[in-house]
């Protein structure tokens, strides 16, 4: 019978974090003080966008590593808290622990890629922003929180699910004030991101309307008062169904489903007021007839639309990768076509969003001569046109 760290990793192979939490969640019941245990469930909760709850898994599973004194546990449980506090934007943190990494590991396979970027996002801060600090130790003091707080052995039983949460539950992170709050933002093709650099967002109190021409975040400051960020009107349409908001510990994140996939904006708010939308438009949404707000609240959701055409060298014009995963059965597209296009069709509509990428990045910039699925190797630079064996590349 199949145990539930065996469920566990089959449910993150699969990709469904919540299942594989509360698998790995149960077989620290039984053996609380696992550092692969931890390790699996930080991974899960890193995917899981919970870098609070990933981060406290870390640092308990760096420390029973070191009493264990087992190297390659050490150096694994590290790594996962160096990418947590990178995501949590520690940056002076996250460079201080990987830098341990590759000290102990300097083969260590994701460690240097990470570290190169804590370096970068260094680089581009001020001299006196907090995110620079390093507050962390090689070894994290857990002694005075989460490990007093485990339960006896004889009290696991009854006891674990509560001594559980509580030791994997983050410290609340100090709230920004009010005059120290900002916002950036990024967009592609499809959606706007925008970034509100503020720590301490009370998730349960915050609310952020979303309309068709309008942006508004309010939630409540500890000194009393409250913020509230306003876009109206936006620079252009947006699909307020579609639209994600996410608190997290560091940060607030909304993201905007564009109206108009394509449309380049120049600025999150037009100097043009909003003018009355049609009932309905060419896209297939429109407003209510009472103009009552539209709310998108903590969705988790992912918007599905065309996406971004990718450079490409072929004769045909760039391919549409999106209409391969939206394709028809498998059985249809090898039918009076080629099997093994179908087999690369078949692998790119079935895999991670990571492995698309590495996908596209070869197969364009080897101008159809690799197709690689490792994002890690990948990432590093350009991929190399590398033609058949008996024949060479020729620049047109």
């Amino acid at each position: 019978m199949a145990t539930q760290a065996d469920l566990g990793k089959k449910a993150l192979e699969k990709q469904n974090y919540d299942e594989a939490i509360k698998k790995y969640t149960n077989a620290l019941e039984q053996s609380p003080t696992s550092p692969d245990y931890l390790i699996q469930r930080s991974t899960a909760y890193t995917r899981s966008q919970k870098h609070g709850e990933a981060l406290a898994d870390a640092e308990k599973a760096v420390v029973y590593a070191q009493k264990r004194a087992k190297k390659e546990l050490i150096v694994e449980s590290q790594f996962r808290r160096g990418l947590c506090l990178h995501q949590l934007e520690r940056y002076g943190d996250a460079k201080f622990v990987l830098e341990i990494v590759k000290r102990l590991n300097p083969e260590h396979k994701s460690s240097g890629m990470w570290l190169g970027k804590a370096q970068m996002a260094l680089q581009k801060l001020a001299e006196d922003d907090e995110r620079r600090r390093v507050s962390v130790t090689e070894t994290p003091d857990i002694a005075a929180g989460t490990e007093k707080t485990a339960p006896a052995a004889s009290a696991v039983s009854s006891n674990s699910t509560s001594a559980q949460s509580s030791a994997s539950a983050p410290a609340a992170p100090q709230q920004t004030p009010a005059d120290k709050i900002r916002h950036d933002w990024y967009q592609n093709s499809e959606k706007v991101f925008i970034t509100l650099m503020a720590k301490g967002v009370p998730q349960e109190k915050t609310t952020v309307d979303i309309t068709e021409r309008a942006l508004n975040i309010s939630f409540p400051l500890l000194a009393g008062s409250s913020y509230d960020l306003t876009l109206d009107p936006l620079f252009a349409p947006v699909k307020p169904d579609e639209c994600i908001t996410r608190v997290l510990p560091t940060k607030l994140e909304v993201i905007l489903a564009k109206g108009t996939p394509g449309q380049k904006w120049k600025a999150l708010e037009s100097d043009e007021p909003a003018t009355e939308s049609i009932s309905s438009d060419a896209n297939g949404y429109s407003k209510t007839d009472d103009g009552s707000t539209k709310r998108a609240v903590f969705t988790s959701g992912q918007a599905s639309s065309k996406g971004p055409a990718y450079p490409t060298s072929s004769k045909h014009g760039p391919k549409d990768w999106d209409a391969i995963t939206t394709s028809k059965d498998d059985e249809d597209e090898v039918e009076g076509g080629d099997e093994a296009n179908a087999f690369f069709k078949k692998l790119f509509k079935n895999a991670t969003p990571e492995t698309q990428r590495a996908m596209m990045k070869s197969y364009t910039e080897s101008n159809g001569t690799a197709l690689s699925t490792n994002w890690d190797e990948v990432s590093k630079g350009k991929v190399e046109t590398t033609p058949p064996d008996g024949m060479e590349a020729r620049k047109w």
